[in-house]
């Protein structure tokens, strides 16, 4: 105990600061001790810190993409008021900053050999459509607004800091690039090195986090405590689900409405789903697309059922069996 005192005591002097200053000023220390007070932030948290921590080979010092797997089930399934806490908490000195920077242990799940050219990592996000999303929502919630007090969209800095927050746990990870209490500086791991002629939209889509107003006002504001009072939490969108259909409809006589064909599409292909194929992007829902239209006369809205037509074309069975009758009787 008293050899951890020491080495505690050491530690703060070797950094330079006072030790009953940074106890009282390490808000990321706090946010630490919160998050292990909740069973499920703490549980997720062991989970990827084990998994980020676990050494491969000699070569290979981590599972990089168990480790970014581990973080997004983090960031995604914990409430807000524990992760931003720990990720954007507020420092006064260096020993502080280290920990925010440690946050998502960045030796694994941040830092490489070497630093990616910025478009082609960009590249490789927009080549996953759950990054690429990620990516596109950070880009609408953190562009830097000079038209509102706070340099956000709308002066939301919970959506900002919500996308940041959301790109944890992909290639395009970022994080604090130094231990620097004072001035927040985030990036993803790359550089505009062999850029050639495209190093000026490099340099801008850099700078969208290096030097982003919007981003860096949100973080500090959010240590501080002042977010609550300037940026109204914006109202949230849930994904809500068709509504349940027949699985045997009757097609409509009129197509002109294109709501109709869309609404008798969805509607014809709900066999499809339902046995767990995936109807938005599958061959199934062309294929139930083609079966609707196959009746559809060309140049023409209507719709020719099948086995439909004058009735006089189609005799009665009744009516045929009685003109056999008076055949045999005039025989």
């Amino acid at each position: 105990m008293i050899l951890a005192n020491v080495f505690c005591l050491f530690f703060f002097l070797g950094t330079g600061a006072d030790p009953v200053v940074s106890a009282k000023s390490n808000h990321c220390l706090d946010a630490a001790k919160a998050c292990n007070l909740n069973d499920n932030c703490k549980k997720l948290r062991s989970s990827y810190i084990s998994i980020c921590n676990r050494e491969i080979s000699p070569t290979e010092r981590c599972n990089r993409r168990k480790c970014h797997k581990a973080l997004r089930q983090f960031f995604d399934r914990v409430p807000s008021e524990y992760t931003y806490r720990m990720l954007f908490c507020s420092c006064q000195d260096q020993a502080c900053a280290e920990r925010r920077r440690q946050t998502i242990l960045p030796s694994c799940s941040y830092e490489d050999k070497e630093k990616p050219n910025c478009l082609d990592l960009r590249g490789v996000c927009r080549t996953d459509h759950l990054c690429r999303s990620r990516l596109a929502d950070f880009h609408a919630n953190c562009r830097a607004s000079y038209q509102t007090v706070t340099s956000c969209p709308a002066d939301n800095y919970q959506a900002c800091l919500g996308s940041y927050a959301g790109m944890i746990g992909f290639d395009m990870t970022p994080n604090y690039v130094d231990s620097s209490p004072a001035g927040i500086v985030v990036s993803p791991w790359c550089s505009c090195r062999g850029s050639g002629n495209m190093e000026e939209e490099c340099e801008k889509f850099l700078r969208d986090f290096t030097e982003n107003p919007c981003l860096r006002n949100a973080i500090q504001a959010f240590g501080n405590g002042t977010d609550v009072n300037v940026s109204p939490k914006g109202p949230s969108f849930q994904a809500t689900q068709a509504p349940r259909v027949e699985k045997t409809p009757s097609l409509p006589d009129d197509l002109s409405d294109s709501t109709s064909l869309g609404t008798s599409v969805i509607t014809t292909c709900t066999s499809v789903q339902e046995q767990g194929l995936k109807a938005n992007n599958s061959k199934e829902l062309s294929m139930c697309f083609t079966e609707l239209t196959t009746n559809i006369i060309p140049g023409s809205n209507k719709v020719i059922k099948p086995n439909s037509g004058p009735s006089r074309a189609r005799p009665s069975a009744a009516l045929t069996v009685l003109s056999v009758l008076m055949l045999k009787l005039a025989l």
